[in-house]
């Protein structure tokens, strides 16, 4: 991703900077966190890589593919390499479809089943594979529990063999209890088919824990990119400070002592207004860039 940018009108001349000029690498093979306030802009960016949103600006280039000058024809054929794991396994699954087709659609669009015999196969196996019971394949969503249909979310996305998968934020509807049954799912996946994940999210523990690197987002920018053992020992923007003090820990008596840090009292707008410039900007990040202040460890402007 480069210089990638989201605007939204919101009319009478004030414009929402959801994703501001954003760059960053991901490679091959890799997990790369994405942790951010609500609003920060985090899915936006997501879906903005793979097209769900026309972009405003920016490239995004696939193992050196600009997917945003690819034809429809040709940024169909891309999408079975680019795939997305979504919020809400409620709100994301069509209620009027059971598994079979929820999953077997990708199969249609993308014409990788030969027949009807070899389709139900392949949603078995799929099924299967992120650890269901094939035999529910006929089943509607509303039979399945939160852990249950973001199973089918994922193998729904694993339908096309893809190589790179977004997870926006796969967890925050899942009882907690779930949470560490679904990442373990999603490493095993990955060791096994290879894949490489942007791994959107709100809770840090878990971003250190499955992640190789992680960026954090303030309203629409990245404020540091770094290794995940990097970045949480020894974190310098003052926001990334501010959202890792914020980890509970799990000792009654430390929790209770330990320091907080807070956000200023302006907060960053991300709307800009016909006047020029947002309303409130307290870490100077309007024109900022990603300085390198250690190997692999950037910062933004002027926390350098």
């Amino acid at each position: 991703m480069k210089n990638l940018k989201q605007y939204f009108n919101l009319g009478k001349g004030n414009i929402l900077k959801a994703v501001n000029d954003v760059s960053f690498d991901i490679f091959e093979g890799e997990t790369l966190g994405v942790v951010g306030e609500s609003g920060c802009g985090k899915s936006t960016t997501g879906r903005t890589i793979l097209r769900l949103y026309e972009p405003t600006g920016g490239n995004v280039n696939f193992n050196g593919t600009d997917i945003y000058k690819l034809s429809p024809r040709k940024m169909k054929e891309m999408r079975k390499d680019m795939q997305m794991i979504f919020q809400d396994p409620y709100a994301s699954l069509n209620p009027r479809f059971n598994v079979m087709d929820i999953i077997g659609e990708s199969l249609d669009i993308h014409g990788l089943a030969s027949s009807s015999k070899e389709r139900k196969r392949r949603v078995e196996e799929l099924l299967d594979l992120v650890g269901l019971n094939p035999s529910h394949a006929l089943r509607y969503p509303h039979e399945f529990s939160g852990g249950q249909r973001q199973r089918i979310g994922i193998a729904r996305a694993l339908a096309v063999d893809p190589k790179f998968i977004i997870c926006d934020e796969p967890l925050s509807a899942l009882d907690v209890s779930i949470q560490a049954q679904v990442v373990k799912l999603l490493e095993e996946l990955q060791q096994r088919l290879g894949l490489t994940y942007l791994f959107i999210a709100h809770d840090l523990s878990m971003v250190k824990h499955i992640s190789d690197r992680v960026a954090v987002m303030y309203m629409g920018k990245v404020v540091e990119l770094a290794e995940s053992e990097e970045l949480y020992a020894n974190p310098v923007h003052p926001y990334t400070k501010t959202l890792l003090s914020a980890i509970p820990v799990p000792d009654p008596e430390v929790e209770a002592n330990k320091r907080r840090i807070l956000l200023p009292e302006e907060h960053m707008s991300p709307i800009q207004n016909g006047s020029g410039g947002p309303a409130n900007d307290p870490y100077n990040l309007e024109n900022s860039q990603l300085i390198e202040v250690s190997k692999g460890h950037w910062v933004a402007e002027p926390y350098v």
